[in-house]
């Protein structure tokens, strides 16, 4: 049985709730899942407090909690990991910016002078927000740049999750950089 077949048969089964095959199928992603938080991690800020490890480990517990989920194939289960990958660093860098502005702490009014504030992420909020007016227009495109841009997918392995041609991923990822490019400069 091929690598993605054995990745399939396993998804299905424990899909249908055999406890032992998540046991089987994680030394079979695990390579790919790491593949996956490289290529997200490459694109956050050198200083970043989360490291690939830690994402793919996150992303297994949010995958560990999705029982109701029917897997179709290996493709299905990268893009919903890729999916759940960008989840995490969104939560993450919200919790940070959170933090940053003083938590739960009460706001105390400074002089300019006082004020010397590190940059936040700013950028990556920003990208989820307009990836979520995007999924509002056309959620095709918005599943694109998720598995493209944030989940380093190729476009045949997103055409394959998709279940849509090779041509049409590539429109969609054009269209969609264009739109979120604008939609970012609109929002400065």
């Amino acid at each position: 049985m091929s690598r993605p077949a054995a990745v399939t048969g396993l998804l299905r089964a424990w899909s249908e709730g055999d406890p032992t095959a998540l046991d089987a199928l994680i030394p079979l992603v695990e390579a790919e899942l790491h593949r996956l938080a490289r290529a997200y991690m490459a694109r956050e800020r050198r200083d970043h407090t989360l490291q690939a490890t830690a994402l793919v480990n996150e992303t297994f517990l949010r995958l560990t909690g999705a029982e109701l989920v029917q897997w179709k194939d290996r493709a299905h289960f990268l893009g919903i990991a890729a999916r759940l990958m960008r989840r995490v660093l969104i939560d993450h860098a919200r919790r940070r910016a959170f933090e940053k502005r003083g938590g739960g702490l009460q706001q105390v009014d400074i002089d300019d002078a006082q004020l010397a504030v590190p940059p936040s992420d700013v950028d990556v909020l920003a990208l989820d927000r307009v990836l979520e007016s995007l999924s509002v227009v056309d959620a095709r495109k918005a599943q694109v740049v998720e598995m493209r841009y944030f989940g380093g997918m190729t476009i045949q392995e997103t055409a394959d999750a998709l279940n849509v041609s090779v041509d049409t991923v590539k429109r969609d990822w054009q269209m969609a950089k264009l739109w979120l490019l604008r939609a970012l400069e609109d929002g400065r």
